[in-house]
């Protein structure tokens, strides 16, 4: 098998199968196996694999064949313009999370240091960002132990200044002082507990403490905005990624709790994704 025969392969595959892009997927399958960029397929596509490439390529095609994510095949996926290491046991970064991450970045503007938590950090996605591009000092709380060794690994990856914290949000806000933040983000499990089953089938194998909200899906919100708001210093802000139809009842629960200044930012398919709030004490 050559590798503009392996490739072929791939993309027909895919396309057989009605997946959406198949040569952008059949390109990042042969690359992963053998480490092939476009250039070398287009100047190089004579050239024979081994026996063990060829059945590499074939194990990886029938791993995304059975829906297995892309991401987790590939083994790393970019957001906001960094490599993130991802596998098994951690919710993949998607670029709806970067509507968050723009709206915590416009507030960080003009605040060098300033000290931020990112709850359910799973990869490490948007506590990478915030440090990089918003030179915030972060501490990432996840719970997972699989998704906190990718935690470690991608803070490494990318030479983030972020303090990771195997915990539980619902109680380790004891240990965070109170008025001591200036940002408190998270991208919550916000799926209600009845809809699991019903995602596509990709989903399915991301781990289902990164996406299980409870029975009505805000049971993350609930708990944040009650628990973890006094945390927040006068002029501080929360800042959460939303589920679809979920704006305005997050908004909701804020402004009870005495935020103002609330902001809500679209996704590019016009979904209200992200929420962002300012706490003023009187």
């Amino acid at each position: 098998m050559t590798l503009r025969e392996a490739y072929n392969r791939c993309r027909a595959g895919l396309a057989e199968n009605g997946f959406d892009s198949p040569e952008l997927e059949a390109m990042a399958l042969v690359d992963k196996a053998v480490g092939c960029d476009r250039l070398r397929l287009i100047s190089h596509g004579n050239d024979e694999l081994s026996d063990s490439e060829a059945a590499l390529v074939e194990e990886l095609l029938q791993r995304r064949l059975g829906h297995v994510p892309l991401q987790y095949i590939t083994g790393s996926w970019s957001f906001c313009g960094f490599e993130f290491s991802v596998g098994e046991g951690v919710l993949i970064p998607r670029d709806d999370t970067e509507v968050v991450v723009g709206l915590c970045l416009d507030f960080l503007r003009g605040k060098p240091s300033a000290r931020a938590v990112d709850l359910c950090a799973g990869s490490g996605a948007i506590s990478v960002a915030l440090n990089k591009l918003g030179n915030a000092e972060v501490t990432a709380v996840e719970l997972s132990e699989e998704a906190f060794k990718f935690l470690l690994k991608n803070i490494k990856i990318n030479d983030a200044q972020v303090t990771p914290l195997n915990d539980d949000i619902f109680t380790c806000h004891s240990r965070f002082a109170d008025q001591s933040l200036d940002l408190i983000v998270s991208n919550p499990p916000y799926i209600k507990r009845e809809e699991l089953e019903s995602l596509q089938e990709e989903v399915r194998f991301e781990p289902r403490l990164a996406l299980d909200g409870g029975e009505s899906g805000y049971d993350f919100y609930e708990a944040i905005i009650r628990d973890w708001s006094g945390k927040l210093r006068h002029g501080g802000a929360l800042a959460f990624e939303l589920g679809e139809g979920q704006a305005q009842r997050v908004s909701e629960l804020m402004r009870q709790k005495g935020f103002s200044d609330i902001r809500i930012e679209n996704d590019l398919g016009g979904i209200q994704r992200a929420i962002i709030g300012t706490m003023l004490y009187k």
